[in-house]
């Protein structure tokens, strides 16, 4: 954690842990929670995303939930209520390895009285890296780098359905959106 005072940031008193490698990071747009993906060693291991309660003193993770191979990045809706995380799911690997798969995965988990609580999961294309969210909370842009192109979703809260994909040149990779004011 991090000491802000005015212009002059400094390293608290406070370090939080929550997983292996944490990697992604979003905060609700009301603050009272921060999320984060933990990448782990890549070996094809389940892997982690936590949740942090800011609203604690001092902050700290409250929940720990496994999710699947290389979660990638994690979006917090523009709501609050959810946040999607981008799995590579073994389509990294090499061909021949157990732990390759032919599709990666976006899990969808609703933020519950500080729990995480999975609601809603689907395939999307190989090595995904970026997930965004228009700002009515109910479509979902996932970046997908060797198909080229951003696969859109649509949430209805409970379940995702393909709502079609924008063709790029190159791998799309780090996109993000900004919470509403």
């Amino acid at each position: 954690m991090l000491t802000v005072n005015g212009s002059t940031v400094e390293p608290s008193k406070r370090d939080i842990f929550g997983g292996l490698k944490p990697y992604g990071l979003g905060v609700s747009p009301k603050g009272d929670f921060a999320a984060f993906s933990n990448v782990g060693m890549g070996g094809g291991d389940t892997d982690t995303i936590s949740l942090i309660d800011l609203r604690a003193d001092p902050p700290r993770v409250v929940d720990t939930v496994s999710v699947g191979q290389s979660p990638e990045s994690l979006t917090v809706a523009p709501d609050g209520k959810h946040i999607v995380v981008t799995l590579i799911n073994g389509t990294n690997k090499p061909p021949g390895s157990p732990f390759l798969n032919d599709h990666g995965l976006a899990p969808v988990y609703a933020v519950e009285s500080m729990k995480l609580v999975k609601v809603a999961e689907t395939k999307i294309g190989r090595w995904c890296q970026g997930a965004a969210w228009n700002k009515t909370s109910d479509l979902m842009l996932m970046q997908c780098m060797v198909e080229q192109e951003i696969q859109m979703f649509k949430f209805d809260g409970k379940s995702l359905t393909p709502a079609g994909a924008i063709k790029v040149k190159g791998g799309p990779s780090g996109f993000a959106t900004t919470p509403p004011k």
